[in-house]
């Protein structure tokens, strides 16, 4: 195993988040050279200062009761202002009612629904993952490494393939918090984009077709293989992820 190859799975080896085999050789390349073995004793340096009791900080004791305070005045209702009346205001009833009822119809069209909600979060977990510079939590396109380090993590095994020989070539891989629940998280490469790939387990009234979405200037496509439902975010076009889907499903 060369430098380049046992340099991004370091930080992975010293967790014990490698398999045996990966171990093994990151062992073999340790005891040959210098610069990886250093590499590791700053890690565990690092360690051992994040466990220093003076960056310990203990909570007052009333943290809590300020943090629900503050939660319970956040969610209650707010009193609507009483609106001004309008022109249109004066307008026969037929007429008011048709324009409001041509209106609700035209927002349904628009393609609210109850998925907006987890739609903004996949966005702001895809565009996080960009902008604090944690996109992978192990950085290797080995599938045999990804798919073990998630052992542990998420109570699903996600199904972990590396698609550079079909033009979508993985990068990694990691754990977000999306609805309220774990899922793991595949990202691959589409020439300069990035796709993240959104995984956990399928609710009963999820269904199996692909359902394509856009929000907030992003793509998104949903589909579902064996017991899991998988969303895919990227800034590339909707035929692109429909492509990466299908691989999915063809290697399911």
């Amino acid at each position: 195993m060369s430098c380049e190859q046992a340099r991004p799975l370091l930080s992975a080896y010293f967790d014990c988040e490698l398999d045996v085999t990966k171990s093994l050789e990151i062992e073999a390349h340790l005891r040959e050279c210098e610069r990886c073995t250093a590499a590791v004793k700053q890690h565990e340096a690092l360690h051992g200062a994040f466990g220093a009791a003076a960056l310990a900080f203990t909570p007052p004791r009333d943290l809590e009761w300020r943090l629900r305070k503050a939660v319970r005045r956040e969610a209650r209702p707010r009193s609507l202002s009483v609106l001004r009346p309008w022109p249109w205001a004066a307008l026969p009833v037929a007429a008011t009612l048709a324009a409001a009822l041509s209106w609700s119809v035209a927002v349904h069209r628009g393609g609210t629904s109850g998925d907006d909600p987890l739609l903004a979060e996949l966005v702001s977990g895809h565009v996080r993952s960009l902008m604090v510079d944690h996109l992978v939590d192990v950085a290797t396109s080995d599938q045999h490494t990804v798919k073990p380090w998630f052992n542990g993590k998420v109570d699903f095994a996600p199904p972990v393939v590396d698609f550079t020989t079909r033009g979508f070539p993985l990068i990694g891989g990691r754990v977000d918090y999306i609805g309220g629940r774990p899922a793991a998280v595949l990202v691959y490469k589409r020439n300069q984009h990035v796709v993240n790939v959104f995984i956990w387990p399928a609710g009963k009234a999820e269904g199996p077709a692909l359902r394509n979405a856009t929000s907030q200037g992003y793509h998104l496509l949903r589909w579902s293989e064996s017991g899991l439902t998988l969303w895919a975010v990227s800034d590339v076009n909707g035929t692109d992820l429909e492509s990466l889907a299908r691989l999915f499903l063809e290697a399911g």
